[in-house]
């Protein structure tokens, strides 16, 4: 956290560093590392620049980039574990420029339904107690593997009963 307070944070993701053109990928990709110099550069789903000539075009000149900034920029990849790994291993320099790995455990059944509270309340819905008892009886049939969307999958629940609720008005 001091390093915001010294800089910014730019988040970013695919579509930011990546251009319609081989050539174009380089430069948009430079310019938005220059915006994040003194900060940090936040790369969600960063595995998603691995697999075509586009993002290895991305990741080559994110690596020069970091090389040549590396006292004057952070860079943080986002991604699920065994895609990231993919990501890591496409580049032969981002795996010493990425030393540490940090793995976020999955929200708890309580954790969830407060998430699912807090957002159905920002929605100006209220949940009872009958809705929080629905909500862990769905959280106990779904499989938690790496495909579970944590704080997405009360997202989603909440915007598809706020779906049929329109649907019955």
């Amino acid at each position: 956290l001091g390093l915001l307070s010294k800089g910014q944070l730019i988040e970013v993701d695919r579509s930011e560093l990546v251009a319609g053109y081989l050539g174009q990928t380089a430069i948009k990709t430079s310019e938005v590392v220059a915006t994040a110099l003194g900060g940090v550069l936040f790369i969600d789903e960063a595995y998603s620049l691995a697999g075509d000539d586009f993002g290895k075009e991305a990741v080559d000149t994110l690596v020069k980039e970091m090389e040549d900034h590396r006292d004057d920029l952070v860079v943080v990849v986002a991604g699920y574990p065994a895609p990231m790994a993919e990501f890591i291993a496409s580049n032969p320099g981002l795996a010493s420029r990425f030393r540490t790995t940090l793995r976020f455990a999955d929200y708890t059944d309580d954790e969830l339904v407060e998430i699912f509270a807090g957002l159905a309340e920002k929605a100006d819905y209220t949940v009872g107690p009958p809705v929080r008892q629905r909500f862990r009886e769905l959280l106990a049939t779904v499989t938690r593997d790496e495909t579970f969307g944590n704080g997405r999958y009360a997202r989603n629940v909440l915007e598809a009963a706020i779906g049929r609720h329109a649907w019955r008005l």
